[in-house]
């Protein structure tokens, strides 16, 4: 399928642009940029940098995607932004890439939707099927692990890990690492318990769900040291993958906290 170029958007003739790729009027590409087959951008949008782009995704107007990080230990290191195929960036998004200081590289996964005025910054790792609800924004550093969801208004402080399937709700300020299938909120973030709604949707049985859900009360139990439940329950549930992968997510290491229920505690 031919390219559809647009008379009015400038595209640098070092850019790389595969078949099927549309770019609207008085959209700017840059002389490093790739696009895959079949991407959309619309108008107005600028994507710069050493950006590359997955298979069928999608640009809309006044996003800019792949400029200068706002980092201002940046001194133009020839880092990168990668994102997947089938991912979705609506009005006025910003995707900074990577940086000398965080690994030179910036990813955004496979069919992940970012909604109006969300910002991935520097060096964060998101992973496939994130939702990023508008003005959702990450600081530099953050890892946000599959199918995990960030509301409105939502704020990441940097460094800040996203288990996978877990929810941020509106207006969160997240300061402390969030364990998979987590569910949290607050003006600063607090767990309020387990991702259920997120858990059957991708199709994870009953069993696991309702083990997670006793995991998640032992884990968080007032009863003895913190470290003496997170063994318990991997002792408990050693044969639950997704009670394991919490347990793995706590003992890895981390800058951060765990964000835990309430006013938390000390981990």
């Amino acid at each position: 399928m031919a390219r559809e170029i647009h008379s009015t958007a400038v595209v640098d003739p070092g850019a790389e642009l595969a078949d099927g790729v549309q770019v609207g009027p008085f959209s700017v590409i840059g002389p490093q940029v790739v696009l895959a087959e079949g991407c959309v951008v619309h108008s107005h949008a600028v994507i710069g940098g050493r950006t590359r782009i997955g298979a069928r995704s999608e640009v809309f107007p006044f996003a800019s995607v792949g400029l200068r990080p706002q980092d201002l230990k940046y001194r133009g290191e020839p880092s990168e932004l990668v994102i997947g195929s089938e991912t979705v960036i609506r009005e006025h998004v910003t995707l900074n890439p990577g940086t000398e200081g965080g690994g030179m590289v910036t990813r955004v996964g496979n069919r992940c939707l970012l909604m109006v005025g969300t910002h991935v910054g520097h060096d964060c790792e998101v992973g496939d099927g994130v939702i990023m609800a508008n003005n959702a924004t990450l600081a530099g550093h953050v890892r946000v692990g599959d199918f995990a969801v960030l509301g409105g208004l939502s704020a990441v402080h940097q460094f800040v890990r996203i288990g996978r399937n877990a929810m941020v709700g509106g207006v969160t300020g997240v300061e402390r690492d969030v364990i998979p299938y987590g569910s949290v909120m607050g003006d600063r973030a607090r767990l309020s318990g387990i991702n259920i709604i997120g858990m059957k949707r991708r199709g994870h049985s009953r069993e696991d769900i309702n083990s997670v859900r006793k995991a998640y009360r032992l884990l968080f139990a007032s009863e003895g040291t913190f470290m003496e439940r997170l063994q318990e329950v991997a002792e408990e549930f050693a044969d639950c993958a997704p009670v394991m992968e919490i347990v793995g997510f706590i003992r890895e290491d981390s800058s951060r906290k765990i964000c835990q229920p309430g006013d938390g505690g000390e981990v």
